[in-house]
């Protein structure tokens, strides 16, 4: 019998992501909407300071170097 919480075991979203789990929200799931939104323009904010917010207000907590390199892995995303 496996693991119920087996990663191996969770059906991926259509773009191959892990899908949210009861509304949770996960870093990588933020991350993307901040991409997302930074895309169509509702994002003027300095990103790190977004990102730092949202992971706040979702309970994730990351250094905030981490959180500095997703930001910048973003823009750079973005701009390409």
């Amino acid at each position: 019998m496996t693991d119920p919480t087996d990663a191996a075991d969770v059906p991926l979203d259509e773009d191959g992501s892990v899908p949210e789990v009861d509304g949770v929200e996960t870093a990588e799931s933020i991350a993307d909407e901040v991409r997302d939104e930074i895309r169509l323009g509702h994002v003027q904010d300095d990103v790190s300071h977004v990102l730092e917010e949202r992971f706040e207000a979702a309970g994730i907590d990351l250094r905030p170097e981490a959180i500095d390199d997703l930001a910048e892995e973003i823009e750079k995303d973005v701009s390409s």
